[in-house]
């Protein structure tokens, strides 16, 4: 049986091996020798059993060297072990999170997961006779008994919280942190942004902490469900993080949770409550926590670090300002797929004009009834972008946290029209925007019950009537204060056709007969859009090499980040005689010269051909740096150095920045070699000329969708592909860099799939289909493209 349960050292029937060395999980390497090894750690992360076939099982687990939270000089302390077979099962059904395990038997694989999870390059394998495990459990001792810890304890800890049973929990000082280290940290919160959804399936915060060592650390996390983030409100509160991994990024420490990963929040006023905020059923929290979050509010309130309070009520609101308002939602309603109406009020006026607007009265959600005084001193919210999903996800009555709203007195400038006219002298109306994107905060967030600046709005607000009006009335009212815009002055009226551009004659068949016919061939049908793909329009984006034909995701700047910064840390000395060092200015920034690891290198010829600057070799540089500088210079091509010369980044990166634009090339059709341009005899260099010199093979970008249409006789789907830069009439590349373009792609889809819409109002398109023929599993399935179609706004 490969797994023993050993109790205080001896079991019965089963004792750790003598002949057995434990080599640290930061040793192992793909060439390690395992045969007389074993590995000690605590089971941080325990996957699900899953089941392969009869007796065939797969698990897969994370275990952490014991006492990494208490060294900060080891790297790669946690690492991922995979059981198959009968080891999987019986490790499923021993073995829990938090137990201590001594693995034997294993052998060493490289991790595919290793740049995801930030866990050790290698994987442990145990399967067959030869694995074994040993679970180590430690009977409790008198002075570990839970009477014991009940009499040493007098002092309540809150709900869902428990005391920790065997080992203390070492917390690192944030001065203190080694790279590639597995530590717990507390820390006072000076700047957060709430978490935003990256182009996976995670969602991303970003914040920065500091102690009392006076080292500010910046931290990001990813998780995949929202109330797993840290609870944060705002700047001053005190944050513990449990297994956070120390990573080096751009220059400076940065803390990145890892698996077993667990966090807890607390408000930082100095004499509240500690009352923690979490998501976990259950956590560590004794009276030495609670020491340890008072010494920190104390600490804080003595520090001048944090920012002036930038949450101020309506009352004192200034035109133009940003500012972070307290507030309770008394209605919302959908604008379009980017923006959320919110009508809110915090029990004290606005003194200036605010902006009116329309919605259609059957959108609106909110009670049936409020009294005049109320809706008379509420205000209207435009929430926009990557905002507007969590507004709609909020319920009336909830009592919110806006963050960096902007009091905005140009409403055009948000393509808001205004719907009153102003007479001559009198103030431009206001109307309450929150912008798109993270930047200085921007986010909602739900206030807990136990936040005192949510007591204390709760107490102002039942302070007012609470009368309700009659139903004609509230018609009235909300046919006045709900005067409301949509995002562009005609987006209720816009409306777009579709034409077929094809020179074919041919019967328009119905659905059903599509389907009926056989592949490589062409139709005309009319047909409705009932639904697309993917939803979140930026995901169409694709990049696709012509000559292996492979299409890819489009990198986010999160992952690109992480590229730049591990190219940053194995940055040499580069001595390539066609290259030399020299000093740019950055777009709105101080001269950057070859300082710390960042190095600009500019082509010698071209330099003697008079054409300075038009290309620069950038070494060392974060993400940011490259973007900026390819503002000012024609061509910048991030490398690293290899043997003393050069070398293209990792091609999962931008070969080449033009401008706003980010060209790519194929990892598989590529055959770099690094050699200066040849500018001989050409008037302007292009990035065809430059790929060409380096070897590599430029992938295009394109958009991809997949239409379900329906016609009353059956329902297809179709891709959008091959045509959909003139479906769109939106060249991809445009789509990659152009906002503008970006909407029209958004205004088309939006008009051809009105969300909420019946059938009835849904527009019919005139297209041209051609079917294909795809081998899938095995099996050949006819597939459908839509070819040779149009999308053009209809004229009125």
């Amino acid at each position: 049986m490969p797994v023993h349960v050993v109790l205080d050292g001896a079991s019965s029937g089963a004792q750790v091996p003598a002949q057995l060395m434990r080599i640290p999980i930061s040793r192992i390497s793909a060439t390690t020798d395992c045969c007389d090894k074993y590995v000690k750690g605590k089971v941080v992360h325990k996957g699900p059993l899953v089941a392969l076939g009869d007796e065939e099982f797969v698990l897969k687990t994370v275990i952490q060297e014991e006492d990494s939270h208490q060294s900060s000089s080891s790297e790669h302390t946690s690492i991922n072990m995979v059981l198959f077979g009968s080891a999987a099962k019986e490790f499923s059904e021993a073995v829990n999170q938090e137990d201590v395990v001594v693995v034997a038997g294993f052998t060493v694989g490289n991790s595919p997961t290793a740049q995801k999870d930030n866990l050790h390059p290698c994987n442990l394998n145990l399967s067959g006779d030869h694995a074994c495990l040993y679970v180590l459990r430690f009977l409790l001792r008198a002075s570990q008994s839970p009477a014991a810890k009940t009499k040493r304890s007098s002092s309540p800890v809150p709900e869902g919280a428990k005391s920790a049973k065997v080992s203390k929990y070492m917390y690192a000082p944030l001065s203190d942190l080694k790279r590639g280290a597995v530590v717990n940290v507390y820390g006072v919160v000076v700047f957060f942004k709430q978490p935003f959804k990256t182009r996976g399936t995670d969602f991303c915060s970003s914040l920065k902490i500091t102690d009392q060592s006076n080292q500010r650390v910046g931290c990001t996390i990813f998780c995949e469900k929202l109330e797993d983030h840290p609870k944060i409100f705002q700047m001053g509160d005190i944050i513990r993080m449990h297994r956070v991994k120390i990573q080096s990024f751009g220059g400076s420490v940065n803390l990145v949770n890892t698996f077993g990963f667990s966090v807890v929040t607390f408000d930082g006023r100095p004499g509240g409550a500690v009352v923690p905020r979490t998501s976990s059923k259950t956590f560590n929290f004794d009276q030495e926590d609670r020491r340890a979050v008072e010494s920190l509010r104390i600490w804080a309130a003595d520090q001048d670090f944090l920012p002036a309070v930038t949450k101020i009520p309506l009352s004192a609101v200034q035109p133009k300002a940003y500012f972070d308002l307290t507030c309770q939602l008394l209605f919302k309603a959908p604008i379009d797929t980017t923006c959320t109406l919110l009508k809110v009020w915090d029990g004290t006026k606005c003194p200036h004009p605010l902006l009116d607007v329309l919605v259609e009265p059957s959108t609106i959600e909110g009670p049936p009834s409020l009294s005049k005084e109320r809706l008379d001193m509420a205000v209207n919210v435009l929430v926009y972008d990557n905002h507007a999903e969590v507004a709609r996800n909020l319920k009336p009555g909830a009592y919110l946290r806006i963050y960096n709203i902007h009091a905005n007195t140009n409403p055009t400038s948000n393509k808001v029209p205004a719907t009153s006219e102003r007479s001559s002298g009198q103030a431009d109306p206001l109307v309450f925007v929150l912008h798109g994107g993270t930047s200085y905060g921007r986010g909602v967030r739900i206030l807990p019950d136990d936040s005192p600046d949510m007591q204390e709005l709760q107490r102002v607000v039942e302070s007012f009537p609470q009368d309700t009006m009659t139903d004609s009335e509230l018609n009235d009212c909300m046919m006045e204060v709900w005067s409301t815009p949509p995002e562009s002055p005609e987006a209720f009226q816009e409306q777009f056709v579709t034409e077929r551009t094809c020179s074919h004659a041919l019967k328009q068949l119905t659905l059903a007969e599509v389907k009926q016919s056989g592949p490589d061939q062409t139709f005309h049908v009319r047909a409705q859009l009932r639904s697309y793909r993917p939803q979140r329009l930026h995901q169409s984006l694709k990049l696709h090499c012509t000559k292996c034909k492979s299409i890819k995701e489009v990198p986010d700047d999160v992952f690109l980040s992480g590229v730049f910064s591990e190219a940053s840390r194995t940055q040499g000395p580069i001595s390539e005689p066609w290259l030399q060092s020299g000093t740019v200015n950055l777009p709105g920034r101080r001269p950057q010269s070859p300082c710390r690891a960042l190095t600009v290198l500019l082509a010698t010829e071209l330099i003697g051909m008079g054409k300075t600057k038009e290309i620069v070799f950038l070494s060392g540089s974060t993400l940011g740096e490259a973007c900026h500088l390819a503002e000012a210079y024609q061509f910048v091509i991030p490398v690293t150095s290899s043997q003393g010369g050069v070398s293209l980044l990792d091609l999962s990166a931008p070969f080449l920045f033009q401008g706003r634009k980010r060209i790519y090339g194929c990892k598989r059709c590529s055959h770099v070699v690094m050699k200066e341009p040849d500018g001989d005899g050409v008037e302007r260099l292009d990035e065809k000329m430059i790929a060409e010199a380096m070897g590599v093979v430029p992938l295009q970008y394109g958009l991809l969708m997949q239409f379900e249409l329906h016609d009353g006789t059956e329902t297809l789907e179709a891709l959008l592909w091959r045509d959909a830069e003139s479906f769109f009439h939106v060249s991809p590349e445009d789509a990659a860099t152009s906002q503008e373009a970006q909407n029209r792609i958004r205004r088309t889809v939006d008009a051809l799939c009105p969300g909420g819409s019946g059938v009835a109002e849904q527009p019919w398109m005139d297209l041209c289909l051609s079917s294909y023929l795809v081998e899938k599993d095995g099996h050949d399935h006819v597939c459908y493209q839509i070819c040779h179609s149009s999308a053009t706004q209809a004229q009125h």
